[in-house]
């Protein structure tokens, strides 16, 4: 016969202990992964937020850079103009330096005899004359002479009156002309 073996032992007590150790094993395990898993994702987004702040802050420094050379650029294209505007200035008087010779030569070439100038002034392209004529025919001449010059066009008299220059009837005459273009080509009697 076999002898019965009774186990007097708490059997259910040590297996309860064994799960509730279990238990708070696992809770431990899965508390300390919890941790972990947020200290990992804090420290993963803390890393992010310093990459993205030296991002920003490496695309502040090129924004200031390209500002920065914005701004020369834009100096240069100031001093470009400048430059632009000087050398159209220069390349004017370098055309226009003959056309007060031209216009003087003209006028002195276009007068009839018995015709006196006694004052010219000149205002952007306008001449206006003033002068001693022996008659208001002479005028004319004249004003048809300058007509037919290529220096000159639409002369328009302003005023002819009677006058005594040195003790002599004549008239006193005032006309207006302009100065046409001194790169137009001479056609109409230049000479």
């Amino acid at each position: 016969m076999t002898a019965i073996r009774i186990n007097l032992l708490p059997h259910r007590q040590l297996k309860r202990e064994r799960q509730t150790r279990q238990f708070y094993g696992l809770a431990g395990a899965v508390a300390a992964l919890a941790v972990v898993a947020i200290v990992g994702a804090h420290l993963y987004i803390a890393g992010e937020q310093d990459r993205q702040t030296r991002r920003n802050e490496f695309l502040r420094q090129e924004i200031n850079g390209l500002d920065k050379k914005l701004a020369d650029i834009k100096t240069l294209k100031e001093k470009l103009q400048a430059l632009l505007a000087r050398k159209k200035a220069v390349e004017s008087l370098q055309t226009d330096r003959t056309v007060p010779v031209h216009m003087l030569d003209e006028l002195a070439r276009r007068l009839p005899e018995g015709l006196y100038l006694r004052a010219l002034k000149v205002t952007d392209k306008t001449v206006s004359i003033q002068g001693y004529a022996q008659s208001s025919a002479l005028v004319s001449t004249y004003m048809r002479n300058l007509e037919d010059s290529a220096w000159f066009e639409n002369p328009v008299l302003v005023e002819v009156k009677a006058a005594t220059l040195n003790n002599t009837r004549s008239n006193d005459f005032s006309l207006t002309v302009s100065v046409s273009d001194p790169n137009a080509t001479p056609g109409k009697g230049a000479p």
